[in-house]
């Protein structure tokens, strides 16, 4: 198992892990698996999307903030952050991806991306690769 950390700079940020990801994969040497990608917060999820246009990952960003308001008035959690843990809630803590020639086996414009729905932090993502080192025929 590897650790990647990530630094966020906002409270609502998309940050971009495939490259980190991809080198955690390559580490372990294996060709053909699968590998779990988790977030280790309850106020940072993980997705895959477009990677290409970044106006995706505003419209993602600014979507979630109409769906879920950063206040409402039966919030209780003291720590004023029940938009955060619902955001988590709704995208999930992580993500199982196929390993294919040694590379988690991604669609021509995805990404993986860290959800940080109460930064800036820095945050910490799991990855645990399994599968077999040899490559298939």
């Amino acid at each position: 198992m590897e650790e990647i950390r990530v630094r966020t700079g906002e409270r609502n940020a998309l940050v971009e892990i495939t490259a980190q990801v991809e080198e955690a994969v390559r580490h372990t040497g294996v060709r053909e698996g699968i590998v779990v990608v988790q977030s280790l917060h309850t106020t940072a999820a993980l997705t895959v999307n477009e990677n290409a246009d970044p106006d995706v990952v505003h419209d993602v960003l600014r979507k979630m903030d109409e769906i879920v308001p950063g206040t409402e008035p039966y919030y209780r959690h003291a720590e004023g952050n029940s938009d955060s843990h619902v955001k988590t809630s709704i995208f999930g803590p992580s993500l199982t991806l196929i390993v294919h020639h040694g590379r988690p086996l991604l669609g021509r414009w995805q990404g993986i991306y860290l959800c940080e729905w109460d930064g800036p932090r820095e945050r910490t993502v799991a990855v645990q690769v399994m599968g077999s080192q040899e490559g298939t025929a």
